[in-house]
């Protein structure tokens, strides 16, 4: 068996396992004696895990700042979080959240030490200087199952509104220090959450299985987050059999769905979920969720008429044939199951139409228009704008 050459970029050390937590505060000891900590709004420090974290801090000799992010990260936010903590004299960043916390935290730890705007970096927007760091060690700690953002070197921040954008500060020295899965974190996760997220992992395990950089390496690591996810979304998000079980399958299956689109980039569904995300108050996983099955279908039809011979063609056939936990199928056959799989779920997981966020179909091409940014480079396919369109019309 020969292996086209690849490279993979920096990862965290990862720390995985029910009980993980417990490992943060000597971790955070290890750099330093001042932490900040990033957190979400409520939930975490409602739970059973906050006190016994700041015990354990308290045990390291670790003191504190806190902050908490609600909603998507601006950059705004980011550069506000920077001018109050420059002069605390950080030692190490931790974000304990979902995505838009770990983005957020992850931002601060790059420009804590540097102290300049975060708009100097920002991808397509203002000069796109080069980031020299140094950063902040980071600790990135995962409480959903859903971006993968504990394993990439990019930060997405937006800014809402008709002119708005998501756009990301991406770099090497960006990528956490370590990133600490605790299944346990999961357990106050609601319904929707766990769907929105789960259906982000999914996609973005999908569109990394068949992007155009794809590599041996993360097709294997793509196809075992595959497989984690069907066996465990539904069941957490209906509440059924070994919750603790379905818990620890998604965040695998998060964690490595991160792994793999820092490495190789993601596709249509994800381009088109940037400006989505910036124009309307659409959540990220929701955006995913709701798109995922008309975009697969799109792709698959656009390289059955283009590309036949496309190695995206056998890749999606073998997706099918992970969630129909069959070897034996023929590929047509192994492709429709896969559409119908996603489409089902999408319906399954009670995921809104588009139209529920205020997209029209007066608004569609100023969407298409917008939706060119790095993830649409990694489709395995150039669609049109008609086919783009076709894609969003399908789910208003």
């Amino acid at each position: 068996m020969s292996f086209a050459p690849f490279s993979i970029s920096s990862l965290p050390k990862i720390e995985f396992g029910s009980g993980a937590l417990a490992k943060l505060p000597a971790l955070a000891a290890s750099y330093g004696r001042r932490a900040l900590l990033v957190t979400g709004g409520q939930s975490l420090r409602a739970s059973r895990h906050w006190e016994k974290l700041l015990a354990g801090m308290r045990r390291q000799g670790v003191t504190w700042e806190a902050m908490q992010v609600e909603g998507e990260p601006s950059p705004r936010l980011v550069d506000d979080a920077v001018r109050q903590f420059q002069g605390a004299e950080i030692d190490v960043v931790i974000g304990i959240g979902g995505g838009s916390v770990l983005d957020a935290a992850k931002a601060i730890a790059g420009l804590l030490k540097p102290g300049n705007s975060v708009l100097d970096h920002l991808e397509g927007v203002g000069p796109e200087l080069p980031y020299r760091g140094p950063a902040t060690p980071f600790i990135a700690v995962p409480t959903t199952a859903g971006t993968g953002s504990e394993a990439t070197k990019n930060a997405v921040l937006s800014v809402h509104g008709k002119d708005g954008y998501k756009k990301s500060f991406r770099d090497e020295k960006l990528v956490p220090r370590h990133a600490v899965v605790d299944p346990d974190l999961l357990d106050t996760c609601p319904p929707a959450l766990i769907a929105a997220n789960g259906m982000d992992a999914l996609t973005q395990l999908l569109e990394s299985y068949v992007s155009a950089r794809a590599n041996a390496l993360t097709d294997a690591l793509a196809l075992s987050g595959l497989a984690a996810v069907r066996d465990s979304l539904i069941p957490w998000f209906e509440g059924q059999g070994d919750q603790a079980l379905a818990r620890s399958q998604m965040a695998y299956a998060a964690m490595l769905s991160g792994i793999t689109l820092a490495q190789v980039g993601l596709g249509s569904v994800h381009g088109l979920a940037a400006p989505l995300g910036a124009f309307f108050p659409i959540p990220h996983g929701v955006a995913c969720g709701t798109l995922v099955a008309e975009a697969t279908r799109m792709n698959i039809d656009a390289l059955e008429a283009r590309a036949p011979d496309h190695p995206a063609l056998a890749k999606y056939a073998q997706a099918g044939r992970i969630f129909r936990k069959r070897t034996h199928v023929e590929e047509v056959g192994a492709r429709v199951f896969l559409v119908h799989t996603l489409t089902q779920w999408s319906e399954q997981l009670k995921l809104p139409r588009l139209s529920a966020y205020g997209v029209t179909e007066a608004g569609l091409d100023h969407i298409v228009a917008h939706c060119r940014g790095s993830s649409m480079q990694t489709n395995p396919i150039v669609l049109s704008d008609s086919e783009i369109k076709t894609v969003l019309q399908k789910r208003l």
